[in-house]
Protein backbone atom coordinates (compact mmCIF):
# COMPACT_ATOMS: atom_id res chain seq x y z
CA UNK A 1 0.00 0.00 0.00
CA UNK A 2 1.38 3.38 -1.03
CA UNK A 3 -0.54 6.44 0.19
CA UNK A 4 0.25 9.68 -1.62
CA UNK A 5 -0.51 13.26 -0.67
CA UNK A 6 0.83 16.74 -0.05
CA UNK A 7 2.09 18.61 2.98
CA UNK A 8 -0.89 20.91 3.22
CA UNK A 9 -3.95 21.09 0.97
CA UNK A 10 -3.23 22.24 -2.58
CA UNK A 11 -5.91 23.38 -5.00
CA UNK A 12 -9.59 23.04 -4.19
CA UNK A 13 -10.28 20.70 -1.30
CA UNK A 14 -13.00 18.89 -3.23
CA UNK A 15 -10.48 18.09 -5.97
CA UNK A 16 -7.84 17.14 -3.42
CA UNK A 17 -10.19 14.66 -1.75
CA UNK A 18 -10.87 13.06 -5.16
CA UNK A 19 -7.19 12.74 -6.03
CA UNK A 20 -5.61 11.74 -2.72
CA UNK A 21 -6.23 9.65 0.38
CA UNK A 22 -4.04 11.55 2.86
CA UNK A 23 -2.84 15.04 3.72
CA UNK A 24 -0.27 16.22 6.25
CA UNK A 25 -1.52 19.29 8.11
CA UNK A 26 1.17 21.97 8.44
CA UNK A 27 -0.74 24.63 10.39
CA UNK A 28 -0.55 22.56 13.56
CA UNK A 29 3.22 23.07 13.63
CA UNK A 30 3.03 26.86 13.73
CA UNK A 31 0.02 27.36 15.99
CA UNK A 32 -2.81 24.97 16.74
CA UNK A 33 -6.10 25.90 15.07
CA UNK A 34 -9.29 25.73 17.11
CA UNK A 35 -10.99 22.45 17.94
CA UNK A 36 -13.92 23.61 15.80
CA UNK A 37 -11.52 23.73 12.84
CA UNK A 38 -10.47 20.14 13.51
CA UNK A 39 -14.11 19.06 13.63
CA UNK A 40 -14.87 20.90 10.39
CA UNK A 41 -11.90 19.40 8.55
CA UNK A 42 -12.89 15.93 9.67
CA UNK A 43 -16.54 16.43 8.72
CA UNK A 44 -15.82 17.75 5.22
CA UNK A 45 -13.44 14.90 4.27
CA UNK A 46 -14.51 11.51 2.86
CA UNK A 47 -14.92 8.66 5.33
CA UNK A 48 -11.75 6.84 4.22
CA UNK A 49 -9.61 9.98 4.02
CA UNK A 50 -6.63 10.12 6.39
CA UNK A 51 -5.08 13.05 8.23
CA UNK A 52 -1.49 13.22 9.40
CA UNK A 53 -0.22 16.31 11.19
CA UNK A 54 2.94 17.97 12.40
CA UNK A 55 3.40 18.35 16.14
CA UNK A 56 3.28 21.86 17.57
CA UNK A 57 6.66 23.58 17.42
CA UNK A 58 6.60 24.36 21.15
CA UNK A 59 7.45 20.68 21.66
CA UNK A 60 10.34 20.48 19.22
CA UNK A 61 11.70 23.99 18.60
CA UNK A 62 13.28 26.42 21.02
CA UNK A 63 11.69 29.81 21.65
CA UNK A 64 14.48 31.55 19.69
CA UNK A 65 13.37 29.81 16.50
CA UNK A 66 12.20 32.26 13.79
CA UNK A 67 9.14 30.07 13.32
CA UNK A 68 7.80 31.37 16.65
CA UNK A 69 7.81 34.90 15.27
CA UNK A 70 6.24 33.70 12.04
CA UNK A 71 3.43 32.11 14.05
CA UNK A 72 3.03 35.15 16.30
CA UNK A 73 3.92 33.19 19.44
CA UNK A 74 5.22 35.56 22.10
CA UNK A 75 7.22 33.99 24.91
CA UNK A 76 7.81 36.13 27.98
CA UNK A 77 10.11 34.61 30.58
CA UNK A 78 11.25 31.00 30.92
CA UNK A 79 12.26 30.89 27.24
CA UNK A 80 14.62 28.04 28.07
CA UNK A 81 11.60 25.82 28.90
CA UNK A 82 10.43 25.55 25.29
CA UNK A 83 11.26 22.95 22.66
CA UNK A 84 13.77 20.10 22.35
CA UNK A 85 11.30 17.73 24.12
CA UNK A 86 12.27 19.29 27.47
CA UNK A 87 10.42 17.80 30.47
CA UNK A 88 8.75 21.11 31.32
CA UNK A 89 5.20 22.22 31.97
CA UNK A 90 5.29 24.29 28.77
CA UNK A 91 6.22 21.34 26.57
CA UNK A 92 3.79 18.85 28.14
CA UNK A 93 0.94 21.39 28.03
CA UNK A 94 1.69 21.92 24.34
CA UNK A 95 1.55 18.17 23.79
CA UNK A 96 -1.82 17.83 25.55
CA UNK A 97 -3.30 20.54 23.32
CA UNK A 98 -1.74 18.93 20.27
CA UNK A 99 -3.12 15.54 21.30
CA UNK A 100 -6.59 16.99 21.82
CA UNK A 101 -6.59 18.52 18.34
CA UNK A 102 -5.35 15.28 16.78
CA UNK A 103 -8.13 13.32 18.49
CA UNK A 104 -10.87 15.59 17.11
CA UNK A 105 -9.23 15.47 13.67
CA UNK A 106 -8.96 11.68 14.00
CA UNK A 107 -5.35 11.92 12.85
CA UNK A 108 -3.41 8.69 12.61
CA UNK A 109 0.20 9.91 12.35
CA UNK A 110 1.88 12.80 14.17
CA UNK A 111 5.20 14.00 12.79
CA UNK A 112 7.75 15.47 15.18
CA UNK A 113 9.94 17.55 12.88
CA UNK A 114 13.07 18.68 14.71
CA UNK A 115 15.19 21.68 13.72
CA UNK A 116 18.74 21.26 12.33
CA UNK A 117 20.03 22.62 15.66
CA UNK A 118 18.62 19.61 17.52
CA UNK A 119 21.77 17.51 17.42
CA UNK A 120 22.71 14.33 19.23
CA UNK A 121 23.71 15.00 22.84
CA UNK A 122 23.20 13.29 26.17
CA UNK A 123 20.73 15.99 27.22
CA UNK A 124 18.66 15.77 24.03
CA UNK A 125 18.56 11.97 24.21
CA UNK A 126 17.50 12.12 27.85
CA UNK A 127 14.77 14.67 27.05
CA UNK A 128 13.42 12.58 24.18
CA UNK A 129 13.31 9.45 26.31
CA UNK A 130 11.53 11.22 29.14
CA UNK A 131 9.03 12.81 26.76
CA UNK A 132 8.06 9.66 24.86
CA UNK A 133 7.97 7.51 27.98
CA UNK A 134 5.63 10.02 29.66
CA UNK A 135 2.97 10.44 26.98
CA UNK A 136 0.25 8.03 25.95
CA UNK A 137 0.82 6.49 22.53
CA UNK A 138 -2.59 7.16 21.00
CA UNK A 139 -1.12 7.72 17.55
CA UNK A 140 1.66 6.59 15.26
CA UNK A 141 4.65 8.84 15.92
CA UNK A 142 7.15 9.80 13.22
CA UNK A 143 10.44 11.54 14.01
CA UNK A 144 12.03 13.68 11.29
CA UNK A 145 15.69 14.11 12.23
CA UNK A 146 17.37 17.11 10.60
CA UNK A 147 20.31 17.59 12.95
CA UNK A 148 23.50 15.55 13.23
CA UNK A 149 22.73 12.14 14.74
CA UNK A 150 24.38 8.76 14.52
CA UNK A 151 22.16 6.27 12.69
CA UNK A 152 22.61 3.71 15.46
CA UNK A 153 21.33 6.22 18.01
CA UNK A 154 18.32 7.03 15.83
CA UNK A 155 17.55 3.35 15.41
CA UNK A 156 17.88 2.68 19.15
CA UNK A 157 15.53 5.53 20.15
CA UNK A 158 13.00 4.63 17.46
CA UNK A 159 13.03 0.99 18.52
CA UNK A 160 12.63 1.82 22.21
CA UNK A 161 9.60 4.06 21.66
CA UNK A 162 8.26 2.57 18.41
CA UNK A 163 8.87 5.73 16.36
CA UNK A 164 8.96 5.86 12.58
CA UNK A 165 12.22 7.28 11.27
CA UNK A 166 10.83 9.90 8.87
CA UNK A 167 13.14 10.77 5.97
CA UNK A 168 13.35 12.13 2.44
CA UNK A 169 14.25 8.90 0.59
CA UNK A 170 16.34 10.78 -1.98
CA UNK A 171 18.56 12.15 0.79
CA UNK A 172 18.61 9.62 3.62
CA UNK A 173 17.88 5.99 4.36
CA UNK A 174 15.14 5.01 6.77
CA UNK A 175 16.59 3.01 9.67
CA UNK A 176 13.44 2.03 11.60
CA UNK A 177 9.70 1.57 11.28
CA UNK A 178 7.35 -1.01 9.81
CA UNK A 179 5.52 1.91 8.25
CA UNK A 180 7.65 4.10 5.97
CA UNK A 181 6.84 7.80 6.10
CA UNK A 182 8.59 9.80 3.39
CA UNK A 183 8.55 13.61 3.18
CA UNK A 184 9.82 14.78 -0.20
CA UNK A 185 11.41 18.21 0.07
CA UNK A 186 12.85 18.48 -3.44
CA UNK A 187 16.20 17.00 -4.46
CA UNK A 188 17.77 20.44 -4.92
CA UNK A 189 15.51 22.38 -2.56
CA UNK A 190 11.90 23.41 -2.15
CA UNK A 191 11.60 24.96 -5.63
CA UNK A 192 12.05 21.62 -7.35
CA UNK A 193 10.07 19.68 -9.93
CA UNK A 194 10.65 15.92 -9.85
CA UNK A 195 11.17 14.29 -13.24
CA UNK A 196 9.21 11.20 -14.24
CA UNK A 197 12.43 9.18 -14.02
CA UNK A 198 12.96 10.36 -10.44
CA UNK A 199 9.38 9.47 -9.57
CA UNK A 200 9.93 6.02 -11.06
CA UNK A 201 12.95 5.65 -8.80
CA UNK A 202 10.78 6.67 -5.83
CA UNK A 203 8.28 3.99 -6.81
CA UNK A 204 11.05 1.37 -6.79
CA UNK A 205 12.01 2.46 -3.27
CA UNK A 206 8.42 2.30 -2.08
CA UNK A 207 7.79 -1.16 -3.49
CA UNK A 208 10.37 -2.59 -1.09
CA UNK A 209 7.85 -2.14 1.75
CA UNK A 210 4.23 -3.00 2.39
CA UNK A 211 3.01 0.22 4.03
CA UNK A 212 4.36 3.52 2.69
CA UNK A 213 3.34 7.17 2.92
CA UNK A 214 4.71 9.66 0.39
CA UNK A 215 4.03 13.29 1.25
CA UNK A 216 5.33 15.87 -1.21
CA UNK A 217 6.59 19.13 0.26
CA UNK A 218 7.96 21.14 -2.67
CA UNK A 219 6.76 23.95 -4.93
CA UNK A 220 5.39 21.47 -7.45
CA UNK A 221 3.94 19.14 -4.83
CA UNK A 222 0.46 18.91 -6.36
CA UNK A 223 1.78 18.21 -9.87
CA UNK A 224 4.37 15.69 -8.64
CA UNK A 225 1.94 13.90 -6.32
CA UNK A 226 -0.57 13.43 -9.16
CA UNK A 227 2.19 12.23 -11.50
CA UNK A 228 3.38 9.77 -8.87
CA UNK A 229 -0.14 8.44 -8.30
CA UNK A 230 -0.50 7.91 -12.05
CA UNK A 231 2.72 5.86 -12.05
CA UNK A 232 1.43 3.67 -9.23
CA UNK A 233 -1.78 2.90 -11.12
CA UNK A 234 0.01 1.83 -14.32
Amino acid sequence: MIKVGCCGFRGKKADYFKNFEVVEIQKTFYNLPSIETAKRWKKESPENFEYAMKAWQIITHEAKSPTYRKAGILVEGNRENYGFFKPTEEVFNAWEKCREFANFLNAKIIVFQCPPSFNESNENIKNMKQFFSSIKKDFVFAWEVRGKWNKKTIEKICAEFDLIHCVDPFKEENVYGKIKYYRLHGIKGYNYDYSIEELKKLLEICRNDENVYCLFNNTYMLKNAIEFKNLISV
